[in-house]
């Protein structure tokens, strides 16, 4: 049994969104890439639960991966976010 990545979690630090620039991305690139890939999940688990409901599809199994694909990767960024705002803080408590 093959077992995929979370719908791009592994390549939301990839250098997918390569600049002409010497081939480097920006911090700022890959989290409006991160945020964007997320908000895709969302829209896709909702399709699914929209579906679900409408019993135009029977597969829950399907329905109950896009929710929880875009719940991980919510949870994911959320800690991302937690980071940023700790490393954030530090930096403001630092003598300068």
């Amino acid at each position: 049994m093959k077992i995929d990545s979370i719908a791009g979690i592994g390549n939301m630090v990839e250098n997918k969104g390569v600049n002409a620039h010497k081939g480097k991305t920006t911090f700022s690139e890959v989290l409006k890439d991160s945020i964007q890939k997320a908000g895709e999940l969302e829209k896709e688990a909702d399709q699914e639960a929209i579906k679900l409901a409408k019993m135009e599809t029977q597969d829950i199994h399907n329905t109950m991966i896009a929710i929880e694909k875009a719940d991980l990767t919510f949870q994911l960024m959320m800690q991302v976010r937690n980071k940023i705002i700790s490393a954030y803080e530090e930096i403001m408590r630092m003598q300068v």
